[in-house]
């Protein structure tokens, strides 16, 4: 079972989700906040898996208890009625997994909470671009010590994360396994010090490696 924790102050929004998700077999609702200080407080008790979490909200904002959560095991999806760039950027940056629309097809809600469970990122299709012009806005940083640690295998494979190849596509290209893509993946995030596929692509464009 996927556990997940709910973080909306309208309530709702929040039963609509709860009634949404517990009608799929693999997925638990394991608490509710109406603010992100309890969504903060709730995730460090219930150690929900995912965590559904609204942007603007009263007390403490989603934001901050992105930040604040950074280092829980709990993989965290935005979802707010608000697209605007910096949310969409300081989001993905302070942490979270995926960036979604309330307004979006519910089977895309279940998606992205199955692949933030598997450790994969989800950034809806209607910000991508918002993604993309950002990125565009940044100077590339100068490389940290940890990229160094990459071999040149792993430094394509970031290359191919930050081109948006999937598992499949990068294993195609490289002609190996995907099973050998899923290793080299999973040491990427590791040496770089990142949680999922969407922060590898965003290390890999802020280091001008896209």
């Amino acid at each position: 079972m996927i556990r997940v924790l709910l973080a909306d102050d309208q309530q709702p929004v929040r039963e609509a989700l709860r009634l949404l998700l517990s009608a799929e077999p693999d997925i638990e609702i394991v608490g509710e906040a109406a603010n992100g200080a309890e969504a903060v407080h709730l995730t460090r008790w219930r150690r929900p898996d995912v965590v559904l979490m609204d942007i603007r909200m009263p007390h403490q904002d989603g934001l901050a208890a992105i930040e604040e959560l950074a280092g829980t095991p709990a993989r965290i999806l935005v979802l707010t009625t608000f697209d605007l760039d910096d949310y969409l950027y300081r989001a993905l940056r302070a942490g979270a997994a995926g960036f979604l629309l309330k307004d979006n097809d519910p089977e895309l809600l279940t998606t992205a909470i199955r692949a933030a469970h598997q450790g994969h990122g989800l950034i809806d299709p209607k910000v991508t671009g918002s993604l993309v012009r950002r990125f565009a806005e940044l100077s590339p940083a100068p490389p940290g010590p940890e990229l160094a640690t990459l071999t040149g295998r792993e430094r394509t494979v970031l290359r191919a994360l930050a081109r948006g190849l999937s598992n499949a596509g990068i294993a195609a290209e490289l002609g190996v396994g995907e099973g050998t893509v899923k290793t080299h993946v999973a040491r990427v995030l590791a040496k770089l010090g990142l949680r999922t596929r969407v922060h590898a692509v965003i290390y890999a464009h802020e280091h001008d490696l896209g």
